[in-house]
């Protein structure tokens, strides 16, 4: 089966936010301000509302015979709509099966949301059996979908109180870890700064953790043996030096030095 393993990066919707909280004629960044600080006061947290939250940044890691790869959808220039509609039809062509870090309870319901701000095309995603039997029984209306693997969810339980970051999960098992960009504050920083392909970089980083912790728990459950993980590890550490990419390379060396 094809693996997808995916993650977004978002920063308010700055339109969104003037027109709900009627903060016209304030520059960007003080409406952006104006935000974090009423969700503060809300619920002692700066993450946004799902429906508030602007995509700027989708990265994957797609597994697929012998195929490898790690990459950010788009361009640094890309629409939000160009790169929902990239991602959806991404899920369409491979009909993977997903991964994610707290993608059911974060990263899905702001594709969600924010692809009816759009006319884009999402019907494969929502399907649930109407041409394909195989999604009657396992599609994304499921609670617990075969479909998606989210890490967080699992590794937890299903308890909020159990989860645990990915960064730490990560860096002790070995792998490099990265909290360079995390904080919805920090990433509208660079983005204010200009830094989309700084974002974009972090973005893939953070997935390539959830890809390895996704391999290591394949393991730890006996769906690959000790040989097979660590084939598997070897062959991602080859693309990401053959990557030419400075920081999938900084991110190789920093997972041997671990």
């Amino acid at each position: 089966m094809n693996v997808l393993t995916f993650k977004l990066k978002t920063i308010p919707d700055i339109d969104g936010c003037r027109k709900l909280y009627d903060l016209h004629g304030l520059p960007d960044d003080d409406v952006a301000q104006a935000v974090f600080h009423k969700r503060r006061q809300e619920a002692n947290t700066e993450l946004l509302r799902h429906h508030l939250q602007k995509v700027i940044a989708v990265s994957a890691v797609l597994r697929t015979g012998d195929q490898f790869k790690v990459w950010s959808l788009g361009s640094e220039d890309s629409s939000e709509e160009d790169l929902l509609q990239r991602f959806y039809s991404g899920l369409a062509r491979y009909t993977p099966m997903l991964v994610s870090w707290g993608g059911a309870g974060f990263d899905l319901p702001i594709t969600h949301y924010r692809s009816l701000l759009y006319p884009v095309n999402a019907e494969q995603y929502w399907a649930a059996g109407q041409d394909d039997n195989s999604f009657k029984i396992d599609n994304v209306s499921c609670k617990y979908p075969d479909r998606h693997t989210d890490l967080m969810d699992l590794l937890s339980g299903f308890q909020v109180s159990a989860s645990a970051p990915l960064n730490e999960i990560a860096t002790l098992c070995g792998f490099p870890g990265d909290t360079s960009i995390s904080t919805n504050e920090q990433i509208w920083d660079n983005y204010q700064a200009g830094g989309i392909k700084d974002i974009r970089n972090a973005c893939e980083t953070e997935v390539l953790n959830t890809y390895l912790v996704y391999l290591n728990l394949q393991r730890n459950r006996g769906i690959i043996d000790l040989v097979q993980y660590e084939n598997e590890c070897r062959m991602v550490r080859d693309n990401l030096t053959a990557s030419g990419q400075s920081h999938l390379i900084t991110f190789e060396k920093s997972w041997l030095d671990q």
